[in-house]
């Protein structure tokens, strides 16, 4: 971590608000150039930003990403999006002076309206890029201080209160999201914006048959009960929470299987402490047909912002055991509170949550059913566009979009966007956007 220079004396700040205000507007027709940045990213992040990127194309907008190589900066060419490659690091280290200079050629080269940083090495390198110089999104997906501990995590967060002055809207995926940042001390523009899937891509389908395509599952019986947890093999994802709970739900339920699908640092750690009855299944390009395979999809992580992999696997139609992080109690319907929401490393209450689901096949199908309406009614990806690219509009004072007061629980089950207009720790403005 470096230390943030002070930003230069520029009509762009607000001096009496400390608000980062646009300047140089797009004329009327002209196609907005948007500017995705991400740091190397796999998994659920790099799935929101192609789900925006596919949106904002078909909208017609201008959309560049700046990103490593890497398969998501493949896919986005495939789409159509201009690419441009920086060479980062997943976190901060010696080369973040290089990468900040680096970015700062190719945003000039780009020449964007707008840029959205996604995640935290991204969002510190380019809010130190741009300094508030070109209208700014930044999306933390789960706070980078949560993530760390000791003086990493209080210089994290230091950089946060900084850097947020650098922001024009902070995005966050859910309000508990969002209520981290401000109870740590963290003040701006904040907009909640709850994430999204495509519910035409992860859909229901007969588990006999996906168990069928999926070669790691070749020669189990067809009605083994299974569980699927779908995520990158790390720390947060909690795998290793997981396993320690398994040996207690194997002991209830003997035929039981579970799958690890994803890849990551913790690979060979989990590899070496994991009984013969899971199965590691790797990075998969897909992982619709995992869920579809699934009795149970189980998600232990430590913390998140709103998790993906639930909202995929309740699309599919599958139940979900998840840990009560940020973005949890409001990603699931209300039902599945009592059963499905465990406290984050707890092995024992997970085991309980996993084995009383798998030994009860019409409860899994009941509450799959339930978790499908949910996700269709408030985490459709079209939603999630619509009030991202509402945010985008308000920042380019390309629209003037209408406000009303309303609490924030009604916010987050809405599924809507709302701006908090310089969020303090005591006490916030809020209003929803249509």
């Amino acid at each position: 971590m470096v230390s943030a220079p002070q930003p230069a004396p520029s009509p762009l700040t607000d001096s009496t608000r400390g608000e980062t205000l646009p300047t140089d507007l797009p004329p009327v027709g002209h196609r907005p150039r948007i500017l995705h940045l991400t740091q190397p990213v796999d998994g659920g992040v790099a799935r929101v930003v192609t789900d925006l990127v596919r949106s904002q194309l078909a909208d017609g907008l201008d959309v560049t990403v700046i990103c490593p190589d890497s398969p998501l900066a493949d896919r986005l060419r495939a789409l159509g999006a201009h690419v441009r490659r920086w060479r980062a690091t997943r976190s901060p280290g010696a080369s973040l002076a290089r990468e900040v200079r680096h970015l700062a050629r190719l945003i000039d080269e780009v020449r964007p309206d707008l840029v959205h940083a996604h995640s935290a090495k991204a969002g510190l390198a380019g809010r130190l890029a741009v300094r508030g110089r070109i209208p700014t999104v930044f999306q933390p997906h789960a706070w980078s201080f949560e993530a760390v501990g000791g003086g990493t995590a209080a210089l994290a967060l230091l950089w946060e209160r900084w850097g947020a002055r650098w922001a024009g809207r902070m995005i966050c995926v859910s309000e508990a999201e969002r209520v981290t940042g401000v109870r740590s001390g963290i003040t701006g523009r904040w907009a909640v914006v709850p994430n999204g899937i495509d519910p035409e891509r992860f859909h229901p389908a007969s588990a006999d048959t996906a168990r069928a395509g999926l070669a790691p599952l070749a020669g189990l019986p067809p009605r083994t009960p299974l569980a699927v947890c779908v995520g990158r093999l790390c720390r947060q994802k909690g795998q290793d929470v997981l396993l320690r709970a398994w040996d207690t739900v194997v002991r209830r339920v003997p035929d039981a299987r579970l799958v690890l699908v994803g890849d990551g640092p913790d690979r060979d750690r989990l590899r070496a402490h994991a009984p013969a009855s899971v199965l590691f299944a790797g990075a998969v390009g897909d992982p619709a047909p995992w869920y579809q395979a699934a009795d149970l999809v189980v998600l232990p992580s430590r913390w998140e912002g709103m998790a993906l992999a639930p909202l995929e696997a309740m699309a599919c139609g599958r139940p979900v055991v998840v840990t009560d992080v940020d973005g949890a109690r409001e990603s699931l319907p209300p039902s599945f509170t009592a059963r499905c929401l465990v406290p984050p490393e707890d092995p024992g209450a997970l085991a309980g949550a996993v084995g009383e689901l798998l030994l009860d096949p019409p409860l899994c199908a009941s509450l799959g059913d339930q978790g499908r309406r949910h996700v269709l009614s408030l985490h459709d990806v079209r939603h999630t566009a619509r009030a991202v690219a509402d945010v985008y509009h308000e920042l380019l004072g390309t629209r003037s979009a209408p406000a009303c007061a309303c609490p924030p629980r009604a916010a987050g089950r809405a599924g809507a966007h709302r701006t908090t207009q310089h969020a303090e720790p005591s006490e916030y403005r809020e209003s929803i956007h249509s």
